[in-house]
């Protein structure tokens, strides 16, 4: 996600402690708060870089750790090669170079209190970070909360945390999930070959016991667009649906 959000806690130092490479244009960077903090699945932090001349660029990155995972924060950046910070990801930041950051931030896009459910995850390309964030703050819970998430991305390897997702499938604890492969054909059956739409998300809220009490969707402006229409040709009420939108 890119939205700055309005100042709601302190700017602090953050060490890259380690990266990993999740998929060939995104890329996972494991953040040593110097002031750790608390957070909740589904919630975000603003990343500030400074230029030698003062110039400023700002983003904000979902969280993809579980709220259980430590101190450090994990933050899954996609490459934009238009943007002004990804690059600096990807093309600079090193294993203990400090940035600049703030948060937590967000309290509407959140896993729900109580464990409540069942809850719909709809995801498009890095927009299943902070759905990730959610799928994994259950497991860790041991949670059983039915969850149906399906994920749009365009090619298999493109599939951001995808073994874990898988994984997290094939536990039989009431996780389901769906991928939508737009270029290239679905390796698992339970998959699609196509952009998301109504068949599908119908499909996928067939997978829950009762119909869903929260809906979560995150992706691009155009992504989030289509894919809260078809939940709500799907029978999903609005007033239930959760959105989260990206950009560069």
């Amino acid at each position: 996600m890119s939205e700055v959000s309005a100042p709601q806690s302190p700017w602090q130092t953050a060490t890259i402690a380690r990266i990993l490479r999740r998929t060939p244009r995104v890329v996972s960077f494991f953040l040593q708060p110097s002031q750790p903090f608390v957070y909740r699945a589904g919630q975000h932090i603003d990343v500030k870089l400074t230029a030698p001349d003062g110039y400023e660029a700002r983003r904000s990155y979902s969280i993809a750790s579980a709220p259980e995972a430590g101190e450090q924060v994990e933050v899954a950046i996609e490459r934009l090669d238009d943007g002004e910070v990804s690059p600096f990801f990807h093309d600079v930041a090193a294993v203990g170079d400090e940035i600049e950051v703030r948060g937590p931030l967000g309290g509407h896009f959140v896993w729900p209190d109580g464990d409540q459910g069942p809850v719909l995850l709809v995801g498009g390309g890095s927009g299943v970070v902070p759905l990730a964030s959610m799928a994994r703050h259950r497991a860790t819970l041991s949670s059983e909360v039915p969850v149906a998430l399906v994920y749009s991305a365009r090619t298999w390897d493109e599939v951001v945390f995808r073994d874990e997702l898988i994984e997290l499938d094939s536990r039989g604890d009431g996780f389901n999930l769906t991928l939508a492969l737009t270029r290239e054909a679905a390796r698992r059956p339970a998959d699609h070959s196509r952009r998301i739409d109504l068949p599908m998300v119908t499909q996928s809220i067939a997978y829950l016991p009762s119909p869903p009490v929260v809906a979560f969707v995150c992706g691009s402006n155009a992504f989030v667009t289509a894919a809260n229409q078809a939940l709500i040709d799907a029978g999903v009420p609005a007033r239930i649906i959760r959105t989260e939108r990206y950009g560069v």
